[in-house]
């Protein structure tokens, strides 16, 4: 496998990191967004990123973009500082090659340095992949949320796995 990089997303990467997310959507599987977002949707959610607490970083593959991860505030209170959410998002071309286990692992690598002790992931029930990921890193469920999401009409549930890192 060749190598992947991680680099700290500029402005410039929002257009594909727009891209990428917007492939997810049809799927129903990661997200509740059901219609394509723009970028100028997206730029405050960008904006809340930075390098040195909750980073958004591009993930290179092969010389290309192929996807993107990024830590996110959880609760918007300071208490809740050392936890984040994460979200990891691949273009379909390069899903099922091991890019989102090198990405995970990077990440939890990563965590002590942003002073996050805690990862959380919000997955969608059914989304059988993801879970099977996570929990192979050994996140737990925390929660399970019944019917909260309704994708095409059909309810769906959200778990929330979490993860201590220190």
């Amino acid at each position: 496998m060749e190598n992947i990089t991680f680099k700290d997303a500029s402005v410039e990467d929002l257009p594909i990191i727009v891209d990428i997310y917007n492939s997810n959507i049809p799927s129903r599987m990661v997200t509740a967004d059901t219609e394509p977002v723009s970028i100028n949707d997206r730029l405050d959610w960008f904006n809340e990123h930075n390098p040195y607490k909750r980073p958004l970083w591009v993930i290179e593959y092969g010389g290309k973009i192929c996807g993107w991860v990024s830590l996110q505030s959880f609760y918007g209170r300071p208490a809740y500082n050392a936890t984040a959410e994460i979200s990891i998002y691949l273009h379909e071309d390069y899903r099922g090659k091991g890019l989102a286990k090198m990405t995970l692992n990077k990440v939890i690598e990563e965590c002590p340095k942003f002073n996050i002790d805690t990862i959380l992931g919000f997955i969608f029930a059914h989304n059988e992949p993801s879970i099977r990921l996570f929990s192979s890193f050994g996140f737990e469920k925390w929660a399970h949320l019944p019917e909260v999401a309704k994708l095409d009409g059909i309810k769906r549930d959200l778990i929330i796995f979490g993860k201590k890192i220190l």
